[in-house]
């Protein structure tokens, strides 16, 4: 593990990455069923193992901590590519596939309607710059980042920064969003379903009962239409094909997961009481 991890405000920020990370999947599984993408970016901060002889020879780190973009998520394995090259691992070039374990996750992040959510760990660095230092920090971003102490976990819970337009977008900067403390984010965020969650059910029941086999049908990954959207904790989903007879405990993902166990494993109550 590396000094920065042995950080107590980097501890703080990974521990919350990984207590709100279901809320980054959730928002990942209506961003892959969009046709116009919603989201400006969404990426995962995982650590890399340094070599020993790099360590040695180059005063290197023992990890490099790399931004990891086309997130999949199987409920135990993290998997994408990388968006930078390493600096001191050789192998490891931006685009190369990386996996690792749910344990691993530093941090999340995606901007959507000028809402930057997550980034607990970026929080943290900024957190300890003077102004001058964090202005430059996030100029090298390209991204306006909330009030330090301040995160986002969904976008629905702050208004969307309204933007430069026109010829004022010359010389105005981009209007840094808004955030809530942590505990209120989370709490805010568990309370609430995705709104395309109950916007499409009613959709989503017509076109399953026009396709009825699709209702228990294995795709092509092995997994159901029921256990995708039990891990994304996607409720009405859930409900619809609970009534329309998906099975939440026989059937198995290639992992050997159910349903319920997907949810369970998630924490997503309302989902989980739909599966029993």
């Amino acid at each position: 593990m590396s000094s920065e991890r042995h950080d107590p405000a980097m501890q703080q920020a990974i521990q919350r990455s990984q207590q709100s990370f279901p809320f980054f999947w959730r928002e990942l599984s209506w961003e892959y069923r969009r046709i116009v993408p919603g989201l400006d970016f969404a990426a995962i901060k995982l650590p890399f193992a340094v070599s020993a002889e790099a360590q040695a020879a180059h005063g290197a780190p023992a990890f490099e901590h790399m931004w990891v973009s086309d997130v999949q998520f199987d409920g135990h394995v993290l998997s994408g590519s990388l968006l930078n090259n390493a600096n001191f691992i050789p192998e490891l070039q931006s685009g190369t596939e990386v996996s690792a374990p749910l344990a691993d996750l530093e941090d999340w992040m995606y901007t959507s309607v000028g809402v930057l959510c997550g980034g607990f760990t970026v929080q943290a660095i900024r957190a300890a710059m003077a102004p001058g230092e964090r202005a430059e920090h996030d100029a090298a971003w390209g991204q306006p980042f909330p009030d330090p102490a301040l995160c986002n976990i969904t976008p629905y819970e702050v208004p969307a920064p309204k933007q430069p337009s026109r010829l004022s977008r010359l010389w105005k900067k981009a209007v840094a969003p808004g955030g809530l403390p942590f505990d209120e984010a989370l709490r805010l965020a568990r309370e609430k379903e995705h709104p395309m969650s109950e916007n499409m059910r009613e959709r989503y029941a017509s076109d399953l009962k026009e396709q009825p086999d699709m209702v228990s049908a294995a795709l092509d990954d092995g997994w159901t239409l029921l256990q995708r959207d039990a891990l994304a904790g996607n409720l009405a989903p859930v409900q619809v094909l609970r009534q329309l007879g998906a099975d939440a405990h026989n059937q198995r993902t290639p992992q050997g997961d159910n349903a319920l166990e997907l949810a369970q494993r998630m924490g997503w109550t309302r989902v989980v009481e739909a599966l029993r």
